[in-house]
């Protein structure tokens, strides 16, 4: 029987700036269905190092293979597989939350997408605001709105950037219990988060990161 490839192969990536290098040398590899917290001053590389494993950017030098497929060669592939939420939203400013959520369900082959649009509205406590449009939200409700954007996408592997960030205590109660639910269901998952010790209660493995470069916290 053949063995699952990892979720994540990093074999010595750099990535570079100008004349900064944002990720150097760096090598890890994280099995699928497992957890990992990474950690990291400001500028340590790891808002970098999470948007390659994204395919949103390319290592200047090394490779990123996503379960088994190399992310330069696979790109398009791993995109349906792979979900990153991060400081920008990416929302359509212009378009309601309910029309944000249809987009995605359309680009994705959802079917009954209506169903699942309003029910995850519901989930995220925005139903009475779905259809106001986005550049009226507040930076919470923008962050609720990209929760429900991942559940839609069900990725296989579920990218985070301090997502407890501009979230009212109800919402990060929301996170730690969608960061379980997630796990409950074999996703893999990379959390970078300032909150150590939350991050750690939620997650298995930890790679910390020092300009770039791993370290031992």
């Amino acid at each position: 029987m053949q063995s699952q490839p990892p979720a994540i192969e990093i074999d010595d990536i750099s990535k570079r700036f100008g004349s900064r290098w944002a990720v150097s040398r760096l090598s890890f590899t994280l099995p699928a269905g497992r957890s990992l917290l990474l950690t990291g001053h400001n500028g340590s590389g790891k808002t970098t190092l999470l948007r390659m494993i994204a395919t949103a950017t390319f290592p200047t030098a090394g490779k990123i293979s996503i379960f088994g497929h190399e992310t330069r060669e696979k790109r398009e592939l791993l995109r349906h597989d792979v979900a990153l939420l991060s400081h920008a939203s990416y929302l359509y400013e212009d378009l309601t939350a309910a029309q944000n959520l249809t987009l995605l369900a359309r680009f994705l082959g959802v079917d009954d997408s209506k169903k699942q649009v309003a029910e995850l509205l519901e989930r995220i406590g925005l139903t009475e605001r779905a259809d106001s449009p986005v550049r009226q939200f507040s930076a919470g409700m923008r962050k609720r709105l990209s929760i429900a954007r991942l559940l839609m996408k069900a990725p296989k592997l579920a990218l985070f950037d301090e997502p407890f960030g501009e979230l009212d205590p109800a919402g990060i109660l929301q996170m730690e219990n969608l960061l379980k639910e997630l796990q409950g269901k074999g996703v893999t998952i990379v959390l970078a988060t300032h909150l150590i010790e939350q991050g750690q209660s939620l997650t298995q493995e930890r790679l910390h990161l020092d300009q770039g470069r791993k370290e031992t916290p």
